[in-house]
Formats: structure tokens, C-alpha cells, sequence
């Protein structure tokens, strides 16, 4: 079933001024068994330097060396001719800040990460805006089939329980190789068969580029030589107030709406959906309306307390895999920064960083440890286990010879992250 899925995350300023900073990604993935729900994307070359690009500057430096390789992982900057700016690591492909402005103009890191390489590698709490493969999320019990053939994986989660972003040894701790383009960076990174216990050569890569209207595009294309999974994601932690927020319930007087999920799966009590789907009217999962998060995360529900807060899978309305659908709208008050984002995939993880905070935690690129709900994320994804249960109908299953595809965009894609001011 070939897959076509793009998503976009917005950032975008609630006052009267210029457009300041837009990240753009779209996906498509042309990989499902069974029938096609989906459009396959046609590429373009990475060569061509539109004047969108015009001026932008790319800076190499250290972000340190890799203690298990010894291998130095590699920080780029893009910086574009407006002098927003975002950095980007080797180890992870991974997004370790965006720097858009705030409602005075004044210049904003709203996202979570560390100064070096070493908290990545040593400490790798919550997977900080790693590139997450080769599955995202959860696979209970970590086995899957395909073609009949049982597969085992490392289960790193919930006490040996699950299988959960591609285990210990996944996407986000691997150091990518790097090609500079004219317009921004490509990273390439090619899993052995079996690596990590899934089947498949899998040649991978991800692309990013910033351009002069400040979107950053993130373009995912993955190649396998037999059948596979693939559900590839980003896990940035954004605080729209600022990641010098570092406090804990810091992110809670966010206002988030959802207004295009009115239902969600139900998980279990080590949080795998059990494949029920539920209604969030008069639940605290309901924000197809504005609402603090505040107002919502102490309510009384099993499904809060088995999260520890949300940390829930949202099912997307009007979905076909095809046209892009509004997921979620977040706006922080106090900067008048807000983040849109937009996907055809079937699903999103909504997560206020409720496992943040422990002792073992390294302290971030402020000189503070990110403490429990100091950051949310929004992950467009299949749904978690969806590959095991049989009322989730789209599987991450990419089939040898297709092309998982993912092409940022400028108004419609996978990740837009948009930072601008209306």
C-alpha cells in the first residue's frame, strides 16, 4: 500500500509584524502491503538554489567526540540572510536548536538539547530532537511479523515490556554522515540487516534546509532491500516560552488546541493501545477548543495517570492519507510564539514530558536540568503497535523496492514548523 504522508509544524508569532521563522516537512512513504491509499511524491534535486535560498550560510564546527566510536560528531548552523538560525548534529540527525524571534523581536531558542555531543550519547534521556527510527513509538512485547516471519526486538521499555523508538540502539544515537548543500544539509545513514533486529538493508537519509522566509524543510527518504518497518519521526521537546524555561510544570500554561481529533486510542496500563478508539468529548483529551494545559492534566482520568500526564496517541479526523489535516495549534502568551502543525498521517503523539527530570539527567545547553513538563512534543506517526493490531488498518510496513519519501513544503508539509507573526 503505497503511502503518501506529509506534515507540517508550525511556529508563528501572534502580532502585526514580519514573518520571522518557518520549519517545513512533508512525508511520503510509498510502502504498504494490500492496496494504495496514497500518492507516490516526485523527487527534485537538491542541487537547485532557488532565491528563496539566496545567502544562506552554513557553518561547520565540533560538537565533540563519540565515546563508543571515538568518531567526532559534526554541528552545523544554517543561518539565513535574516539571521534566524537553526543547529543541527551528525549524532541523531538530529535538531538541537531553533532560534526564531519572540513578540519583541527578541531572538528565542524554543527547544531542548545539550551543548556537546556527550548528554546525547552518555545520557540520552527522552531522545532530544532525534531523528527516531527505525519505528517510532511502541511494539508490545517487541516482536512483529512480516510475511509470516517472527521478529524479535530489544525491549528497552516499561520493564522489558516493549520495544519503544527503535530501542537503545536506534536512529538517535547513530552519527550520520554529512554532505553541506548549497541550500542546507543532507544526512545519510545505512542500517545493516538485522541491525537492532529489523530485517532489511535500509539506506536512510534526511535533508534539511532553511530558507530566507525561515521554514526549515525536512525532506526523509528510506530504501530497503526487503520488507520492513519504517515510521520515522522527530522528538523535539519545544518550550514556546523559551528552552531557558527549564523548571518543572514550565510548558503547563501553553494553550493547546487539537481541533481536528475527536477521538483517541485507549492504552493499556504500560501504555500500548489496546486498539479500542475513544471519544474525547468530556474527557481531558478534549482540545478541539482552546485550553490551557494547566486546565486539563491534573483531571481525574486512568488514562492521565498511566501517561503521567498526556503522553497519548490522537487520531487524526478526515484522514485518508493524502490531503493535510491541522492537528494542533500550541501558543505560548508570554512570547506570542505559536506552533502549528499539520500532517496525513493517521496519528500524533501529544506528550508534556512527564519523564523528564531524573536524577541521571545531564543539564541542558542553560546550565539547568529540563525538569517533568517543562516541554511538549507533537510526533505525526502510524499509531504505537500499530503493526500488531489488527483495528489499526495503516501498518509502517515498507515493502522491498518502494521508497519511503517524506518532502518538506513551504505552506503544507510533515514537520512545518512556522515562525512567523500575523
Amino acid at each position: 500500500m503505497p503511502i503518501d504522508f506529509n506534515s507540517h509544524v508550525n511556529f508563528l508569532n501572534t502580532y502585526n509584524k514580519p514573518v520571522q521563522s518557518n520549519l517545513v516537512q512533508q512525508t511520503h512513504i510509498s510502502s504498504q502491503p494490500v492496496k494504495d491509499t496514497f500518492t507516490k511524491s516526485v523527487q527534485t534535486s537538491d542541487n537547485s538554489v532557488g532565491k528563496d535560498f539566496e545567502g544562506i550560510k552554513i557553518e561547520r564546527k565540533s560538537f565533540g567526540t563519540i565515546k563508543k566510536t571515538g568518531q567526532e560528531a559534526v554541528l552545523y548552523t544554517i543561518t539565513n540572510k535574516n539571521g534566524a538560525s537553526v543547529d543541527l548534529s551528525t549524532f541523531g540527525a538530529a535538531i538541537t536548536s531553533i532560534k526564531v524571534p519572540d513578540k519583541n523581536g527578541k531572538i528565542k531558542d524554543v527547544t531542548q538539547g545539550y551543548s556537546s555531543v556527550a548528554p546525547y550519547e552518555e545520557a540520552p534521556v527522552g531522545h532530544a530532537g532525534g531523528t527516531i527510527g527505525p519505528c517510532a513509538n511502541k511494539i508490545d512485547n517487541g516482536t512483529f511479523k512480516i510475511n509470516e516471519k517472527e521478529y524479535k526486538l530489544e525491549c528497552n521499555k516499561d520493564g522489558g515490556k516493549t520495544h519503544s523508538h527503535g530501542g537503545s540502539d536506534g536512529f538517535d544515537v547513530k552519527n550520520w554522515n554529512a554532505e553541506v548543500l548549497k541550500d542546507g544539509i543532507k544526512f545519510t545513514y545505512n542500517k545493516k540487516d538485522m541491525e537492532s533486529g529489523y530485517p532489511g538493508n535500509v539506506k536512510v537519509s534526511v535533508t534539511y534546509k532553511f530558507d530566507n522566509d525561515n521554514k526549515l524543510h525536512i525532506k526523509y527518504n528510506a530504501e530497503s532491500d526487503n520488507d520492513t518497518l519504517i515510521n520515522l519521526t522527530n522528538h523535539t521537546y519545544f518550550n514556546l516560552d523559551g528552552a531557558e524555561n527549564a523548571e518543572e510544570n514550565s510548558v503547563l500554561n501553553h494553550i493547546v488546541e487539537l481541533e481536528n481529533s475527536s477521538h483517541y486510542t485507549v492504552n493499556n496500563e504500560i501504555a500500548v493501545p489496546t486498539g479500542e478508539i475513544a471519544s474525547v468529548e468530556g474527557t481531558p483529551f478534549d482540545f478541539r477548543e482552546e485550553r490551557k494545559i494547566a486546565d486539563m492534566i491534573n483531571k481525574k482520568s486512568n488514562q492521565l495517570e498511566i501517561g503521567s500526564g498526556f503522553d497519548q496517541n490522537y487520531c487524526v479526523d478526515g484522514y485518508d492519507g493524502k490531503k493535510m489535516i491541522k492537528i494542533a495549534e500550541v501558543k505560548s502568551e508570554k512570547t506570542g510564539i505559536k506552533l502549528e502543525v499539520e500532517t496525513n498521517l493517521p496519528g500524533f503523539q501529544f506528550y508534556t514530558a512527564n519523564h523528564l527530570g531524573k536524577s541521571a539527567q545531564p543539564e541542558g545547553k542553560d546550565g539547568k536540568r529540563y525538569e517533568k513538563r517543562s516541554a511538549f512534543c507533537i510526533e505525526p506517526q502510524f499509531y504505537p503497535n500499530a503493526v500488531n493490531t489488527d483495528a489499526f488498518k495503516e501498518k509502517p510496513i515498507l515493502k522491498k523496492g518502494e521508497t519511503f519519501y517524506l518532502k518538506g513544503l513551504v505552506s503544507v508539509s510533515y514537520t512545518h514548523l512556522r515562525a512567523h507573526e500575523t
